[in-house]
């Protein structure tokens, strides 16, 4: 025995169908006085006509709709059991061998027939029902495959005042359940936590288990029926399909619902009091919110569908809207005097037709036989590889997990490459190149913890977030207000070199000059070899390196750099002789503009050009794109007008269906084979232009940088060159850090002249 949490705990995957309407049926429970003015059959079958005579109390104005007409998959009268199953369950419980869920539920008004439709009587074997014979179809085709190794388990559950009851708990090995049945939802479906599931090697084991379940049903007497069912039951049977053949993994499952509800009262027609008058209430409550449920999932539009209102909805929320085959069997009554709750049945039939369903075959998986297959390829495949590799003279190579001697000896052998004492590491397959990098993280993270643990060895380390640290120093008095340690030149960072305390203040620290000549070393030497600080990004699929322009702290450097280089000297040098004299009259910004291009502002234009030139060839790029976009969107459009002619021209002439699958012909294939690759192209052309589009953009912000760095150092250098007299310059340089060239001219020449009535009143004063 079992239960039903077990099965929902297993690996699943459906394979999604094709959609279908649920089918509908009526049954007709045959009377002495059937009134046949008022029931009418249609020639197919397939449809009921209802026709009421005009109640001439209401007047002579009387809008009283009389007739009605129902169109269904069946219409049963006077049909044997015998009919009943071939017409209704038969491709149901056939299917469900073959992987698929089923649901066939019997409905409507107390005493039409339902439990006779579902389980039949006991007194004569033709009279079985639905569910007996759906036991013996299985068992019958268990023994007719040969192939398959199939298990066959049964629950039985009744749903009874709006309480969950298990009708095999009497079982002498069951026994009553500590906690209350639950339903549970989990990502392969529904299922009742507590209801036990049995079982069932062979058809009397499970005909044994269905008269026990049988025996517990509660049932009471009314006027309408002597032998009614006071309770919704569903008996399950689960199938379980392993083939003996085939050594996959994969089997399949699937579960058949066979449902009796209970049926509809009028509680003026059935006379019900005290118990049986409550049981009255919750059916019709229940059937209630069920026909609620139907009405909502034939809606397109409603997006909440409400099964969670009642138990019979929610334990059926998969056989109602899920992946099932499911089948409803409407029974009516055959008199006059019944015609309003037939009328309701029929509505409810009708409702039922519109409800569709995604029938799919359930594939599960071994857990344990996947895992034996998994280990079977893997050696195949090593012992593949092994032939391969002594075809190809490798024969050190080894796929098996690494040891902690070879992991040393690649660690050894990284060391030695870092040192450069060993030129290359062998390659031999991938998991040594994975475990290479590995060992480069390794070594990576070692050095940096031996670095720092050095400078804590060497130096007081602390974190400028740490205000706690920091306000302890200040008291200490080894650190200024503004919070920078002694002997910290840049105040960033950690504080590096705390001044001991038994230094004195008379002594001179010849290390802080030391300190900033070597700071200032590197500094010239790369001013001289690259006058320009850049930096590039590589930008995919072309891999085009765009330049970033220079920051203001980069010009600045590679000017200071250019000036130490150029003119190391004093201004009163003989070297100053060598600087061309500067014209009296300046040139005009176009011409100096292009001279300023050619020479002193030249790598910013080279980079200017070059982002412009990767800018131009994106841009390119998106044009060509978005016309290859716009081909594929005609094309898109003019193979879904094709593929709608061609559904309208097969719906025209007659839809064939095969085992729940829609036949279409080889032209219509093609047109769907062909719309799926345009939307791939597309939706890849698409990404394509996103990014082409997100580089321009980026490309764009670089060039406007550029220009912008362009134009301004210009005018500096035109400035500088043509209006700043170099007395002025000289003296600018000398108080402060600005350049002369972004002063504005007007104050420059305030400037100038203040300095010229200074010097002459000095000169006034010596004489």
């Amino acid at each position: 025995m079992m239960t039903t949490e077990h099965f929902a705990a297993l690996s699943f995957v459906a394979r999604m169908g094709t959609r279908k309407k649920v089918h509908a049926f009526v049954r007709v429970k045959p009377t002495d006085n059937f009134p046949h003015e008022m029931i009418r059959y249609g020639d197919d079958n397939k449809s009921i006509d209802i026709l009421l005579k005009k109640d001439t109390r209401r007047g002579v104005v009387n809008n009283q709709q009389t007739d009605w007409s129902f169109k269904l998959d069946g219409v049963l009268h006077d049909a044997s059991q015998d009919l009943v199953y071939e017409t209704v369950a038969k491709d149901v419980v056939s299917q469900a061998l073959d992987g698929y869920n089923g649901t066939i539920m019997c409905y409507g008004q107390t005493g039409a027939g339902k439990t006779y439709t579902m389980t039949g009587a006991t007194e004569n074997y033709k009279h079985r029902g639905i569910l007996p014979r759906a036991l013996q179809q299985v068992f019958r085709m268990i023994e007719e495959r040969t192939t398959h190794a199939i298990t066959v388990r049964v629950s039985y559950l009744e749903i009874y005042n709006e309480s969950l009851f298990d009708l095999l708990s009497t079982l002498p090995y069951v026994g009553p359940s500590a906690t209350p049945m639950t339903i549970v939802e989990n990502p392969q479906g529904v299922f009742i936590k507590g209801l036990s599931v049995h079982l069932t090697s062979q058809e009397e084991d499970a005909f044994s288990l269905l008269f026990e379940g049988e025996t517990n049903r509660v049932i009471a007497s009314h006027t309408m029926n002597k032998n009614s069912s006071r309770s919704h039951c569903i008996f399950t049977i689960y199938v379980e399909s392993h083939s003996r053949t085939l050594s996959d993994e994969k089997y399949i499952t699937s579960k058949i619902n066979l449902v009796d509800l209970a049926g509809s009262e009028r509680l003026g027609k059935t006379g019900s009091e005290g118990r049986v008058l409550k049981e009255a209430t919750y059916i019709n409550k229940s059937l209630s919110f069920l026909e609620q449920a139907i009405i909502a999932l034939g809606d397109q539009k409603r997006d909440h569908i409400p099964f969670r209102q009642c138990k019979l909805t929610h334990a059926l929320k998969d056989s109602l809207g899920g992946n099932c085959n499911m089948v409803l069997v409407t029974n009516i009554y055959g008199e006059a005097a019944q015609l309003e709750e037939t009328l309701s049945s029929l509505r409810f039939a009708s409702r039922m037709k519109l409800v569709t369903t995604e029938p799919a075959i359930n594939e599960k998986y071994d857990a344990e036989r996947m895992v034996k297959n998994l280990e079977k390829e893997l050696a195949l495949l090593k012992q593949e590889l092994a032939i391969h590799d002594s075809l190809a003279n490798r024969t050190l190579v080894n796929y098996d997990p690494m040891d902690e001697v070879q992991i040393a000896e690649i660690n050894s052998q990284v060391r030695r490459y870092l040192e450069g004492t060993l030129d290359e590491i062998d390659i031999i397959n991938l998991r040594q190149i994975q475990e290479v990098f590995n060992q480069f993280r390794v070594v990576l993270s070692q050095q940096e913890q031996e670095i720092e643990s050095a400078l804590r060895r060497k130096y007081t380390l602390i974190d400028k977030n740490d205000f706690a640290a920091i306000s302890a120093v200040q008291k200490a008095g080894l650190a200024d207000v503004n919070g920078h340690l002694v002997g910290e030149p840049d105040g960033q960072g950690f504080g590096l070199g705390v001044i001991p305390f038994s230094f004195k203040p008379g002594k001179k620290i010849k290390s802080k000059k030391t300190f900033k000549d070597q700071l200032s070393i590197p500094v010239r030497k790369e001013g001289a070899s690259s006058p320009l600080s850049t930096k590039e990004l590589d930008i995919s699929p072309s891999k085009t390196q765009l330049i970033l322009p220079p920051r203001d702290g980069d010009v600045k450097d590679m000017r200071d750099r250019e000036t130490s280089s150029t003119e190391p000297f004093p201004s009163d040098s003989p070297k100053e002789e060598l600087r061309p004299p500067r014209p009296s009259t300046p040139p005009s910004k176009p011409v100096a503009f292009e001279d300023f291009k050619n020479e002193r502002g030249s790598e910013i234009n080279r980079i200017f050009k070059e982002n412009k030139s990767i800018l131009n060839e994106r841009r390119k790029r998106a044009s060509e794109t978005t016309q290859r976009i716009n081909a594929i969107k005609q094309e898109i459009d003019t193979t879904k007008e094709a593929l709608n002619v061609q559904k309208a021209l097969r719906e025209k002439q007659g839809e064939y269906e095969n085992k729940g699958l829609m036949i279409i012909d080889e032209e219509e294939f093609l047109l769907i084979l062909k719309l799926k690759d345009l939307k791939k192209q597309y939706r890849a052309e698409y990404q394509d232009l996103r990014d082409l589009r997100a580089e321009i953009q980026y490309c764009q912000h670089l060039v406007d940088q550029c220009r912008h760095r362009l134009l301004t150092e210009f005018d500096i250098w035109y400035n500088e060159s043509f209006f700043i007299p170099e007395d002025l310059q000289v003296a600018l340089k000398s108080g402060c850090s600005i350049r002369p060239g972004m002063v504005p001219i007007n104050r420059v020449v305030s400037l100038h002249n203040y300095l010229k009535a200074i010097t002459g009143l000095q000169q006034v004063n010596k004489k």
